[in-house]
């Protein structure tokens, strides 16, 4: 989950006095862990769908409604600055969307420039899938100058120089070159042109999403800053705008609107009006379970919530949702922040009115017979996430990147997608422990997932079973043998045929498939290509297989 790291002192420079111990004991009743502390600092983890919590001053303002300090939905005001930015129509094929805002009187003296830093690198996270949905860029807006463009050009044109270099190196240089531009360069390189940003005497600010210029680099005593946000996703971008410019309104930052000026509309941002849902009384004393509130103690919680809301009869309110609560999407995202404010420990547990009688799971019984054949071979089991990222599933296997289910607001670049092959779960396990002794043998059995348009909810799960061997002398007769005993002893038949799978060496893998009285099986095994073990750090052979399960 994404950690934020900031100073008591910071918190009181926001107008909180709490003492630490009480401070230590509350944060995580708002939906945080703590991760760690001591007398000066604070480190605390909070999960992805609350990125307005990613900031000191967002976590600040939470805590105030939290304590009854500060409540009801803030008000930040914004003014127009006369400014605008025109979107030229050729990068729409590229990164199409962009939001602009001014924001005059902000601070970055100590470690509030650090800060900030921290921040935009975890909306990138949590919100920008790694800068692919969402980019941000913060600019010194004292030494450019409106109106503004945001255009494609040529790889070889408009040089600039990029943060932290002090020579000017064209776009495609920057991709090839620059460490960030090395980094982020699959985002765009495949275009013909590349996303700049510049202002009416054509300096450029950023070239989006890979690097800002030194230009307008920020410092410590920058004091007015351009806001600009990115992306392929317009909701995405203007929800990332409005959660920056509250975070700088609660330090007495003044926004400053502008005018995004595409070649079929024009659109000011940021907007920060509210959303307007309702939530009922019933429902939520339904959900939250063992609580009998009603529709004036439900109000006094919102508000708590930094929401306002209207009573519009005993079993109804209107509620509006600040523009920085993107996480809120239906009336039981409301009724979740109900029972934050009112406490979990407050709720009185009941046991529910039902029963039931159980019986053991086909699939499990199975479960269990797979675990002790493959036990019975000498192999230990192991336990990964679901979740992995494209470069260990995709890259690093030497498979080709295809349709897959991605996580819409990751915690961490290594886990971005859900898995459609337990292979690389193994791998990277041999690589976190290739200090063990040799020979070691693993295995898993999970459940996977593809993408699947016939289906109601577009996803189908499957069940694979995957193992892998790793010594000096491991080879393609040793991973058939296993593969044939299991295979067997699991009740199958079973055929094989020559595989063209690029994560083994070519000619030393094989396709499977068999049948049993009640379902059938399909895979591969071989010996692990040589590049794909180098990708995974590792030095000694490796064979492996793997067998889906199919009803």
């Amino acid at each position: 989950m994404p950690v934020i790291t900031f100073k008591y002192q910071d918190l009181k420079d926001l107008g909180i006095t709490i003492k630490k111990d009480e401070l230590i004991d509350t944060l995580p009743m708002m939906s945080s862990d703590i991760e760690d502390f001591d007398d000066e600092e604070i480190k605390i983890e909070f999960f992805p769908n609350r990125p307005d919590n990613l900031s000191v001053e967002g976590v600040a303002r939470s805590f105030k409604g939290f304590i009854g300090q500060e409540i009801g939905l803030p008000n930040y005001e914004i003014t127009p600055s006369g400014e605008f930015v025109v979107v030229d129509e050729q990068v729409a094929k590229i990164r199409p969307y962009i939001a602009f805002a001014k924001i005059e009187g902000i601070d970055f003296k100590g470690d509030k420039l650090k800060y900030i830093m921290d921040f935009q690198e975890n909306l990138h996270w949590v919100i920008g899938r790694d800068r692919k949905k969402v980019a941000i860029g913060i600019h010194n807006a004292d030494v450019v100058n409106a109106p503004y463009k945001y255009i494609a050009t040529a790889k070889d044109e408009n040089e600039f120089i990029p943060l932290e270099k002090s020579s000017t190196m064209t776009p495609y240089e920057i991709l090839t070159k620059h460490e960030k531009g090395v980094d982020y360069a699959h985002l765009i390189e495949d275009f013909d042109k590349y996303p700049l940003i510049l202002d009416k005497d054509n300096q450029i600010l950023s070239m989006p999403p890979i690097i800002n210029g030194e230009l307008t680099k920020l410092k410590e005593d920058t004091a007015n800053i351009i806001v600009d946000v990115t992306g392929t996703d317009e909701k995405a971008v203007n929800q990332t705008l409005n959660i920056i410019c509250s975070s700088f309104a609660e330090v007495g930052g003044k926004i400053k609107s502008m005018e995004v000026r595409y070649i079929d509309k024009s659109i000011v941002s940021p907007d920060l009006s509210p959303q307007i849902k309702n939530v009922h009384v019933d429902v939520t004393n339904k959900l939250i379970g063992g609580t009998d509130l009603n529709a004036e103690e439900i109000h006094k919680l919102l508000l708590k919530a930094r929401f306002d809301a209207e009573i519009i009869n005993e079993n109804e309110l209107k509620v509006f949702i600040p523009s920085y609560r993107i996480d809120i999407l239906h009336e039981v995202d409301i009724v979740e922040n109900i029972a934050v404010q009112y406490r979990i420990n407050n709720v009185v547990a009941k046991l529910p009115n039902v029963n039931t009688v159980a019986h053991e799971n086909d699939w499990i019984k199975s479960e269990n017979t797979i675990r002790e054949v493959m036990i019975g071979l000498g192999f230990q089991e192991i336990m990964s996430l679901m979740l992995t990222n494209e470069k260990a599933h995709y890259t690093n296997m030497l498979q080709k990147e295809e349709d897959h289910v991605q996580v819409s607001r990751p915690i961490t670049i290594d886990r971005t997608m859900i898995r459609t092959s337990l292979i690389n779960s193994l791998m990277e396990f041999l690589e976190d422990n290739k200090h063990e002794d040799l020979p070691q043998k693993i295995f898993e059995i999970g459940d996977v997932l593809y993408l699947d348009e016939s289906k109601e909810n577009k996803v189908r799960t499957s069940k694979k079973l995957a193992g892998l061997i790793c010594h000096s002398t491991a080879n393609f007769t040793e991973i058939k043998s296993v593969v044939t005993s299991t295979v067997s002893n699991l009740g199958y038949s079973m055929e094989i045929s020559d595989s063209e799978n690029p994560s083994f060496i070519s000619g030393r893998a094989s396709d499977l498939k068999g049948d049993s009285k009640n379902s059938s099986i399909r895979g591969f095994f071989g010996e692990i290509s040589p590049e794909v073990i180098s990708n995974f750090n590792l030095e000694y052979p490796v064979i492996a297989f793997e067998i889906e399960f199919i009803s």
